[in-house]
């Protein structure tokens, strides 16, 4: 039985550990060819020979244009022209508002939002010409509501919403899907800053219908859903995969986060 991604070539950022890593062990059980951009290369690396013949890794900074151009290049002459684009990339910086220097803002702006833009900017031509491709921004609930200490992430995530919908409509009438995820807290090196077991960390959690911290596999698998034929009639939508987080109830500081 042919997987859900089968013939299809992907690339994936932040993809040497966590949400991405698995995110790509995922796509290429289901038959896609995958392209893991990092920056930690020796963690990429790994990845990618884990896999096996079906990956590979590009170290990739994804505020650079011309690496875009380049990881293009190289993805297409290895497995052809990507169709799939999962925008997974990301960084926090804790900071009150009047704390936050302008160049801690601008870097987390860079990461989160131009990487991001940059990547759908390079790569979508090639899946307006294939006639098909699917993008898949990762947001994160900030992105849905305030949190306290998270200025330059919040502004990052909201943005990233609004260019989602904006690319949406830009590109879904040329067969290329955009969607957002939006996680929670998800139990990955940003997620859980303490490395504290999953039990540890559900007291974090009590305020929210599903009382525990998300997995990265949780988060992948609606990645994999999102750019797959089954969700082929899906286009500039919003998917919260955060444990009913963003319902309105009570959730506490979660550890690291300012005061």
């Amino acid at each position: 039985m042919a997987g859900k991604l089968e013939g299809r070539i992907a690339v994936i950022t932040g993809g040497a550990r966590g949400q991405g890593d698995v995110t790509a062990r995922i796509f290429a059980a289901e038959g896609a060819k995958v392209v893991i951009a990092d920056m930690l290369e020796a963690e990429g690396q790994a990845v990618a020979q884990s896999i096996g013949e079906g990956a590979m890794f590009h170290k990739l900074d994804v505020s650079e244009e011309g690496q875009w151009e380049a990881l293009a290049k190289v993805a297409t002459d290895r497995f052809g022209a990507p169709d799939i684009l999962v925008n997974n990339a990301g960084v926090v910086h804790p900071a009150s508002l009047a704390d936050l220097t302008k160049e801690d803002f601008e870097r987390v702006l860079r990461i989160n939002l131009i990487g991001a833009w940059l990547g759908m900017k390079t790569l979508s031509p090639a899946m307006i010409a294939k006639g098909k491709g699917a993008i898949v921004n990762i947001c994160s609930t900030s992105g849905l509501w305030g949190m306290n200490g998270l200025t330059a992430y919040s502004a990052s995530k909201w943005a990233l919403r609004g260019i989602s919908k904006t690319a949406a409509m830009e590109l879904g009438h040329q067969g290329v899907r955009v969607n957002a995820v939006f996680p929670g807290g998800i139990n990955t090196v940003m997620g859980n800053v303490t490395n504290e077991k999953s039990s540890e960390l559900a007291k974090y959690y009590v305020g929210q219908p599903i009382q525990r911290i998300g997995e990265p596999e949780e988060v992948a698998r609606t990645s994999l859903f999102l750019a797959s034929d089954d969700a082929s009639y899906i286009c500039g939508a919003e998917i919260s995969v955060d444990g009913g987080m963003t319902l309105g109830v009570y959730t506490p500081f979660l550890p690291g986060a300012p005061a």
